[in-house]
C-alpha cells in the first residue's frame, strides 16, 4: 500500500507542513490508497482532518478506526449518485458536488437521514476533461437552485488547476476561485455562505495558501509516494 515510513517519519512531516502553515489553514491529510494504519499513525501526530476520494475504500477505514471519535471525513472525490446515500451517512464534509443534480439528491437524501453536511461546490475554472466540476457560467446559472437547498451546508468552494500547468497559471486560477467567492458572496444568498476555499494539493499549496485557501488537501507530501 505504502512505502514502510515510519510513525515518526509521518510524525516529523506533519510538523513540518503545520510549521509553514497560518492558524487560518486547515490541514486535511489525504489517505485514499493508504491503509488504516496510516490514519492511525497521522491521528497520533495530531492530525483530526482526513480527506478520502472513494465512499467504499473510506467505509472499510472507518470501520476499523470507530474508536477515533473525533475525526471528520472529508470525500474529495467524485460522488456518483448512486453512492450519495452512503455519502451523506458517512462523511462530515464533501468538497465535490460538482452538478445542481447532484447537489439537489444529496439535499434530499439530508433530510431523510437527519444529516446536515457541510459542502464544498467544486469549480472548473479551466478546460480540464480529467477533472468534475462547475464551470463559470455553469454554477452562476446554478445559485439561485442552489439557494433553495436546506439541509445542505453550502460553505466553500473547491477547484483542483489541471496537472502541469506553469506555478503562474495555477496562481490564477487560485486567485479567480478567491475572487469567486466575493463575487458569491456579494450576491447574499441567505443559504450559500461561502467562508471556505478549499484548494491546493501537495504540489501547489503554497500557492493556494497565497490566494486565501482556508483548507489544503495533502497527501504526498505527508505520506510519500503511493503504491496504486
Amino acid at each position: 500500500m505504502t512505502s514502510p515510513a515510519a510513525a515518526g517519519n509521518i510524525a516529523d512531516r506533519i510538523r513540518q507542513v503545520k510549521k509553514e502553515l497560518p492558524a487560518s489553514v486547515r490541514l486535511i491529510a489525504v489517505t485514499k490508497k493508504f491503509p488504516a494504519a496510516v490514519v492511525r499513525m497521522a491521528y497520533e501526530a495530531g492530525i483530526r482532518d482526513f480527506g478520502e476520494s472513494q465512499v467504499q475504500e473510506a467505509e472499510q477505514k472507518q470501520a476499523e478506526l470507530a474508536d477515533l471519535a473525533d475525526i471528520t471525513w472529508h470525500l474529495i472525490g467524485h460522488l456518483q449518485s448512486n453512492k450519495a446515500r452512503k455519502a451523506i451517512a458517512q462523511f462530515q464534509w464533501i468538497h465535490s458536488i460538482d452538478s445542481l443534480k447532484l447537489a439537489q439528491r444529496l439535499d434530499q437524501i439530508a433530510a431523510e437521514l437527519g444529516r446536515s453536511p457541510q459542502c464544498c461546490l467544486q469549480v472548473k475554472l479551466a478546460p480540464d476533461p480529467a477533472k468534475y466540476g462547475f464551470t463559470l457560467p455553469e454554477l452562476m446559472q446554478a445559485l439561485s437552485a442552489l439557494n433553495q437547498l436546506r439541509h445542505l451546508q453550502m460553505v466553500g468552494l473547491m477547484t483542483i488547476p489541471p496537472y502541469g500547468l506553469p506555478a503562474a497559471e495555477t496562481q490564477a486560477i487560485f486567485d479567480q476561485l478567491r475572487q469567486l467567492q466575493a463575487d458569491i458572496n456579494q450576491q447574499k444568498h441567505s443559504q450559500l455562505q461561502i467562508k471556505q476555499l478549499s484548494m491546493g494539493m501537495s504540489g501547489d499549496y503554497p500557492l493556494a495558501i497565497a490566494a486565501g485557501a482556508t483548507m489544503i488537501r495533502l497527501g504526498t507530501q505527508l505520506f510519500g509516494s503511493r503504491t496504486l
